[in-house]
Order: structure tokens, then C-alpha cells, then sequence
């Protein structure tokens, strides 16, 4: 069996480099050779033959059948990619064996996020990598790429938070170096939101969209925008940061230190809040503790969670309005844990987007789309595991 580690090596020159990027691209996902040719950035002639050569020497197969539609895929590889979310309130680890598709990982979750201590999750991350990964079959050792989605910001320069770093990280937290020491390899880190946009423009439609935007609604509000084949960033990792827009002038101070964040609006603590407040000397006991919990009532018809989970589809339209005529974006996926509340929060955030936002830019007739995530709660994962197998092209080494 080919050991993917030799598919992996430094590139000699241009040729073997473009090979390569190849290579990771159906690694990430066997695809028509057009499509590989457009996410790898080579050209389709280029493409074509190298896939041959490649089919020659037992390296990949291709679906004659279908003529150029049919699927190149990798031959039976030893080699594991992985990737890892962490969130403020959970871990998600997914991996799986690089000649299988995206629809063939383990998953390991768990309800201990960041918000409990990077020290105290460190060691309940090394475990599930070790199931997840036993689960395919292979070991540790043949871990060939792992990527790493965390809620706040990451300056694409340095690969470490940008500044503010907000709570619960600090500043001399090193997550995707702790994990790497453990594998063994460099850990690719970005945005949790940046990633889930990665994830939904290759796992989760048939035909990729120009421009997609992934919106990350839990604890805060995070996006990630995707134009092309390529994240947009922005110089120091803050693009998408819609969180922190100021809706209402004169509200609750944030985190971050501005006033009226849309985060102060939307995010769980304040729904919960809300709801809590709307029965304030009632003597009620059943309360709700999570956004889950709201979610789980406004599904069972309770009046105050459905106005809370329809107000917020309603701030968080306003905001993507604003949005929208910005960077008219083809698809808008609403991600995490607000997602949940499924039309609850979709046809209320619809109806702003339409009254707030460009015409042009939200018509359904025109190709425009507002959906919820079809990844689920392994979307961020999905994307930190594409990070990985992708920062192979430029990162060779092992952690120091």
C-alpha cells in the first residue's frame, strides 16, 4: 500500500510542486478533473496529465466511464488526515483515511470547550484523537495532516491569535502547538467561522458558488467569507468579525469594548438572559441555562423562547444586510448552535435581508440562497481537516 508521506514530500521544482497541490486537492476530495483543476489552481491540460501519468503508476484511479466528468480518486493510501474544533462549549475531532471521502469520517464529540480551560482539555483532545483516528482502521503514526478551527481570531501572518485576544484564550495559549508536539506535525490553525465556510463551498453544495458566506452563531457571531477557491482573511485575520458590528448604539457594552455589539444582541448569553429576565418574579424553576435549551422550548411553542429565537433571526438579518450589499455573496449558511432553531431563525433573518438589504443582492431568483449548514455540528472539523491536508503544500516539518 502507497504510505501518503511519499505523496506529501518536498517538491524538487515546479512540476512536482504542482503534482503535489494536485494530489492534497483530491485528497481533500475526489472530483472531476475540472473541478481539481480549479480548486488546485492548475490548468485543465495540466491537470489532465498528470492525472494520467498518475493513473499509470497506481497512484489514482479515474472513472473512465463518465469521460472527463468521471471521478479521480486516490488508490488505496496508508495516511490519516484530521482536523479539530474547539469551541466555547464543545470539541469536535473528525479524521479519516485521505483515499476515502468526506462522508467517511469518525467523529469523537464532547461537551468540555474552551471555556473550561485549555489545560484541563488538552489531555480529553489527545484521547479523542487517538479513538477517532483507531476508528479508521490506522494509528497515530500514519497521521499525515491536522488542522485546527477555534472561535477568535487568528492573524494569518503569525498563525497565533491577533490582538485583543479575548477571553476565554490568552495570550501565551499555543493550542495548535500542544496538539502538534502530540502528532508529531505542524497543526494548521484559523477561525472557526472562516473554516466552516471552507468546509460548506467543498463538502457542501454539488456545484461550488462563487462567493459563499458561513455564518457561526453560538456563543458569539462569527463569518467566514470564501470568494473563489480562497478564504478572505483580511491583512491581520479580522475579516467577518460581524459579531462585532455596532447594531444598537447605546447597548450593552461587549467584550471586545465597543457598545450594542451584535454579539450583545444575539449571542447565547444574551438570549438566555432574555428569556430568564421575561419571568423575573414569577417563580418559574424551569428556566433555560443554554441556547439549547431556548432552542428546545421555542420548538415546543414556548411564547417568550420563539420571540426571543425570531428577534434575534431578525438582528442577525439586519447585520447580514449589511453584509450582503458589501460582498454579494451567492450562498449565506447560518452554522452553530443558533442554527437550531432551524425556520425559527431562518424566516425571520430572511424577511430583514429582504427589506434591508440590495434587492439585486438577496433575489432567490437570481441564484441567491439563505440555508442552515448541511455538515451539522462536524462543519468547523470538516474545514480544520481541509486546513490540514492544504497547509501540507507549504509546511514540511514537525513542530520544534
Amino acid at each position: 500500500m502507497i504510505d501518503a508521506r511519499d505523496l506529501l514530500v518536498p517538491a524538487s521544482g515546479a512540476r512536482d510542486a504542482n503534482r503535489k497541490r494536485m494530489i492534497i486537492e483530491i485528497m481533500v476530495k475526489a472530483d472531476r478533473q475540472s473541478r481539481i483543476a480549479r480548486r488546485s489552481g492548475l490548468s485543465q491540460a495540466s491537470v489532465s496529465t498528470a492525472v494520467q501519468e498518475l493513473v499509470d503508476q497506481g497512484v489514482l484511479e479515474h472513472d473512465r466511464g463518465r469521460g472527463r466528468g468521471g471521478l479521480v480518486r486516490l488508490t488505496p493510501v496508508r495516511g490519516v488526515a484530521v482536523g479539530v474544533d474547539i469551541s466555547h462549549e464543545h470539541v469536535v475531532v473528525v479524521a479519516r483515511r485521505v483515499d476515502q471521502g468526506h462522508d467517511h469520517v469518525t467523529v469523537q464529540q464532547r461537551p468540555d470547550g474552551a471555556n473550561h480551560g485549555l489545560s484541563r482539555l488538552l489531555p480529553q483532545i489527545k484521547t479523542m484523537l487517538a479513538e477517532v483516528v483507531e476508528e479508521t482502521g490506522q494509528t497515530l503514526d500514519d497521521v499525515v495532516s491536522a488542522g485546527l478551527a477555534v472561535p477568535r481570531m487568528i492573524d494569518p501572518r503569525t498563525g497565533r491569535f491577533a490582538t485583543p485576544v479575548l477571553l476565554p484564550w490568552h495570550e501565551d495559549d499555543e493550542p495548535a502547538e500542544d496538539i502538534g508536539r502530540f502528532l508529531g506535525l505542524r497543526v494548521a490553525v484559523d477561525n472557526d467561522a472562516n473554516l466552516g465556510a471552507m468546509a460548506e463551498q467543498i463538502y457542501g453544495m454539488d456545484e461550488p458558488a462563487e462567493t459563499v458566506v458561513y455564518v457561526k452563531a453560538t456563543t458569539g457571531v462569527g463569518v467566514g467569507i470564501m470568494i473563489g477557491d480562497l478564504l478572505y482573511r483580511g491583512h491581520r485575520g479580522m475579516a467577518g468579525e460581524i459579531g462585532h458590528l455596532t447594531i444598537d448604539r447605546d447597548g450593552d457594552v461587549c467584550e471586545c469594548g465597543g457598545r450594542g455589539c451584535l454579539d450583545t444582541i444575539v449571542g447565547a448569553a444574551a438570549l438566555v438572559a432574555e428569556v430568564r429576565t421575561s419571568h423575573r418574579g414569577s417563580g418559574t424553576t424551569d428556566l433555560p441555562v443554554t441556547l439549547r435549551s431556548v432552542i428546545e422550548k421555542a420548538h415546543a411553542r414556548d411564547a417568550v423562547c420563539l420571540r426571543v429565537l425570531r428577534d434575534a433571526g431578525r438582528a442577525l438579518g439586519f447585520a447580514l444586510a449589511q453584509l450582503c450589499n458589501l460582498v454579494n455573496p451567492r450562498l449565506v449558511v447560518l452554522g452553530g448552535e443558533l442554527a437550531g432553531g432551524r425556520d425559527l431563525v431562518l424566516e425571520p433573518c430572511g424577511q430583514e435581508l429582504q427589506r434591508y438589504a440590495l434587492a439585486g443582492a438577496v433575489d432567490p431568483r437570481e441564484g441567491f440562497v439563505l440555508r442552515t449548514s448541511q455538515l451539522g455540528h462536524n462543519t468547523e472539523a470538516q474545514g480544520a481537516l481541509i486546513l490540514g491536508l492544504r497547509s501540507r503544500q507549504f509546511d514540511e516539518g514537525s513542530p520544534d
